[in-house]
């Protein structure tokens, strides 16, 4: 088996219900944050990372994404003829020459676990990265970077982890820790926060040995009677596993609308081009509503 990370699994057949009418022709994937989609963070944190094959679980109404990440050499020449040659190396770079993309459609929208399960014919007998797009992150050090890291210093099943309130336990899988710093002796889906073993969320960051592939073929139905990629790491933490590596920066839930919005307004900011100024309208929008 290999000890390097090439390959990250992306799911992104969900239906977006969260944020129908918008998604109803539309991926959620796709929704901006300021003039770049959703999924484009999360391909930049694997490409970043060193990952050279990018593996989306898509479905029959995501074609819009596959579209995205394709070459598209006539409206490079259309603007490179009009002088913009910057915005065409944009274009041009949003998968970098070095980078293969793989679209593999899920027939139904069953789920993490099961999208997982349509990857392995790509992914084979190598460890891989899989990446849920909903989760935006800023930080310095990207998770994926983490987790490949800790991977290549010592192979096994790595989960990215975040400290999360009590009443946010039922949204999360929260970890049970072990006596070893990052150590993880089980995973518990959404627990609720009566029952869960701690505070530790584990996030839409992960890197697995293709080991889970045998133990989703054989797990029983877990919470809401679908098979549960939680409950398969969970066995693996059972027998020693699975650790758990610290995330740093800032995480935005964009599967919500709330965490959406933060993401644009946080975005916004700190834009290099509008940020001044989009800070001025928030302090006068602000400043206005006191007073009214």
């Amino acid at each position: 088996m290999q000890h390097k990370i090439r390959k990250a699994v992306f799911p992104v057949a969900g239906l977006g219900t969260r944020f129908l009418p918008a998604t109803k022709a539309m991926p959620k994937e796709l929704l901006p944050i300021i003039d770049k989609p959703i999924i484009q963070y999360a391909v930049e944190e694997a490409i970043a990372a060193g990952i050279t094959e990018l593996v989306f679980i898509t479905g029959r109404t995501k074609r819009a994404i596959e579209d995205h990440f394709d070459t598209m050499p006539e409206l490079e020449r259309e603007l490179r003829g009009k002088g913009k040659d910057e915005i065409a190396d944009m274009i041009h770079a949003v998968v970098p020459d070095h980078v293969n993309c793989v679209f593999i459609r899920q027939p139904r929208a069953l789920g993490l676990d099961h999208a997982g399960c349509c990857a392995e014919p790509v992914i084979g007998n190598e460890p891989f990265a899989v990446l849920l797009a909903d989760d935006v992150i800023r930080a310095a050090v990207k998770p994926t970077a983490a987790l490949v890291a800790a991977f290549e210093k010592q192979p096994g099943s790595y989960l990215s982890v975040m400290d999360v309130a009590p009443s946010e336990a039922s949204k999360y899988g929260m970890i049970k820790p072990g006596a070893a710093p990052g150590s993880v002796v089980g995973l518990v889906e959404k627990p609720g926060h009566d029952n869960t073993p701690s505070l530790q969320a584990s996030i839409g960051r992960y890197v697995l040995e293709p080991e889970i592939f045998n133990l989703l073929r054989n797990q029983a139905p877990g919470a809401g009677g679908e098979i549960q990629l939680a409950d398969a790491i969970d066995r693996l933490a059972r027998v020693g596993r699975v650790q758990a590596v610290p995330l740093t920066g800032q995480r935005y839930d964009c599967g919500s609308k709330f965490g959406y919005l933060e993401a644009i307004v946080d975005f916004a900011l700190a834009h290099e081009t509008y940020g001044s100024d989009f800070r001025r309208l928030i302090l006068g929008r602000t400043q206005r509503a006191a007073a009214e």
